[in-house]
């Protein structure tokens, strides 16, 4: 376990999301979903940056492995408003790619902005030998961690990926999700039965009812 795991964290509704575990990208996007169906309530699990330390916290073995023990400051109010910036414009570019349409240029360039803040290389070890260390254009392990996030969203949305991007279809649900198989036609099993319940009870009321 890393030490970003590691690190304690206050109860945050990071831990309550209905869907985790998708992508860096779409697991960013997924810390806004309804509680409760069609008649709940919106909620966002990222309600201030200790929410942002335990969703990286919960997330580091997907962060590059250099970069993983580097996460262990907490998150900054400007590092927080930095990945509210790019969940905003993943949400929207998520939106259009799921409805067949081009995502607004605004959303693109905030992404690729992003994106750039995950380049780095190795370098030989001055100290060990044979041994090398990792170097980022970008010094802040946070802001290298955004980087990431939005390296993933470009590999979702811009070319073919093996497993599509879905929007969830289920009537007051705002998730995205991976089609991991074919026959995978909701986000969770919570919004699969909430569909058949609703089916179930027009066909009780109205028999004539698809």
């Amino acid at each position: 376990m890393t030490e970003s795991a590691e690190r304690p964290a206050e109860a945050s509704a990071v831990d309550g999301m209905p869907l985790a575990g998708e992508s860096l990208a779409l697991d960013l996007v997924n810390t806004t979903f309804i509680d409760g169906g069609l008649r709940g309530v919106l909620v966002d699990a990222l309600a201030a940056p200790a929410d942002l330390d335990r969703w990286l916290a919960l997330r580091a073995g997907d962060f590059s492995t250099p970069l993983r023990p580097r996460l262990s400051e907490p998150a900054t109010r400007a590092h927080f408003e930095r990945f509210l910036e790019l969940r905003r414009a993943l949400r929207e570019v998520a939106a259009a790619h799921t409805a067949g349409r081009a995502p607004q240029e605004a959303h693109v360039r905030t992404v690729n902005r992003a994106a750039r803040l995950a380049a780095r290389w190795d370098e030989l070890s001055p100290t060990a030998p044979a041994g090398s260390v990792t170097r980022w254009n970008e010094p802040d392990p946070q802001l290298a961690a955004l980087g990431e996030v939005a390296a993933d969203g470009v590999r979702l949305f811009g070319g073919a990926p093996e497993r599509p991007v879905h929007a969830c279809p289920a009537p007051g649900c705002i998730l995205y999700f991976l089609k991991t198989h074919a026959r995978r036609a909701w986000c969770t099993a919570a919004c699969g039965n909430r569909v058949r319940v609703a089916r179930h009870s027009r066909r009780h009321r109205d028999p004539q009812a698809g």
